[in-house]
């Protein structure tokens, strides 16, 4: 049985990448077709732009008429790419079997798509892409990210090793993540939450083919400090730990001093208290700064916003049932 597959490629200023990245996964698409395993007339390729500002949204429209394979999905604002992945699984959730989810840079080995829909068809509802190896990655990088994994996994969070956001999902699993409300998302966290059968496939990651890494070292670092204060309190724990140690030590200083004191002998050495004063301020800093972004966190939520709005959706689908929806009300006007 053939099953409607949707791929959604989050796009922000890719516009020249974005030809190359539709021919690939055309062909991706009609060898998947060629095997039976998608239905052609209704899967589609969705590119998500999230508030583009180059001519990504123009080479969008210019695919979707020139092939109705080519769907997009324009957000009102740039919402940053875990609403904008977000965004497309949502929409194409209703109107897909499996959708698989993929960078538009072409680092992710679109050949991988057959692997996970091999592995879909034997009963997993998710199957996670994995980088085979970081040898390309700068030394900083590769061992950043080594460090962020084994970090996480040490506060408990349940996250798949060298897996970005390259992965399968089917309708049951879209579904179970539409339950997940929270504005403040770290797709890699939550969607092994979501459960159900799931599997890995390994890809060697490539080059970039063209344009700039959307990623920054600033971006990175805010992108994985929101992943731990999002998924764990054990660093509001550790504070809590450390003050106790602290006060505990300070006691013992107490004593000590008071001892000293009794003893009839001066301590001198202001420079050890003055020490002392700024390394338990700078302390109490960082742990109002901790405590200050939990908080923050929760403002965010309780506001509950919208995490992402639509301008404009591209889909041959959407436009048949529009045409369809004239059809009817012209048809009442006539009666």
């Amino acid at each position: 049985m053939s099953d409607v597959l949707y791929l959604v490629v989050p796009c922000y200023n890719e516009e020249e990448v974005l030809p190359v990245t539709a021919e690939k996964l055309s062909q991706v698409m009609a060898g998947l077709e060629k095997k039976g395993w998608i239905c052609g007339r209704k899967s589609r390729v969705l590119f998500v732009d999230d508030g583009s500002k180059d001519r990504t949204w123009e080479l969008i429209r210019a695919l979707h008429q020139e092939n109705p394979l080519f769907s997009g999905l324009c957000l009102a604002r740039n919402r940053g790419h875990q609403n904008a992945l977000l965004a497309g699984l949502m929409e194409a959730r209703t109107r897909a079997d499996v959708v698989i989810s993929m960078d538009a840079d072409l680092q992710d080995d679109v050949a991988a798509v057959e692997a996970m829909m091999e592995k879909y068809r034997q009963g997993c509802d998710i199957v996670y892409g994995v980088r085979s190896s970081r040898k390309k990655d700068t030394w900083f990088k590769r061992n950043t990210a080594l460090a962020f994994y084994r970090f996480m996994k040490l506060l408990g969070v349940d996250i798949v090793y060298n897996h970005a956001d390259y992965r399968l999902m089917s309708r049951r699993a879209l579904e179970g993540l539409a339950q997940f409300k929270e504005v403040n998302l770290f797709l890699r966290g939550l969607v092994p939450l979501i459960g159900y059968r799931s599997d890995t496939v390994e890809y060697e990651r490539k080059e970039r083919f063209a344009g700039e890494s959307k990623y920054p070292l600033k971006k990175m670092l805010s992108f994985a400090f929101d992943g731990i204060t999002s998924f764990s309190v054990k660093p509001i724990r550790f504070i809590c730990a450390l003050g106790v140690f602290i006060f505990s030590v300070s006691l013992i200083m107490l004593i000590y001093f008071l001892v000293i004191y009794w003893m009839g002998k001066t301590v001198v050495g202001w420079s050890t208290i003055v020490i002392s004063i700024w390394a338990i301020g700078g302390l109490q800093l960082l742990a109002i700064g901790v405590i200050g972004e939990y908080i923050g966190k929760v403002y965010l939520e309780v506001k509950a916003r919208p995490r992402y709005l639509i301008a404009q959706w591209l889909n041959e689908e959407s436009q048949d049932q529009a045409e369809e929806g004239e059809k009817e009300t012209k048809e009442v006007q006539k009666v």
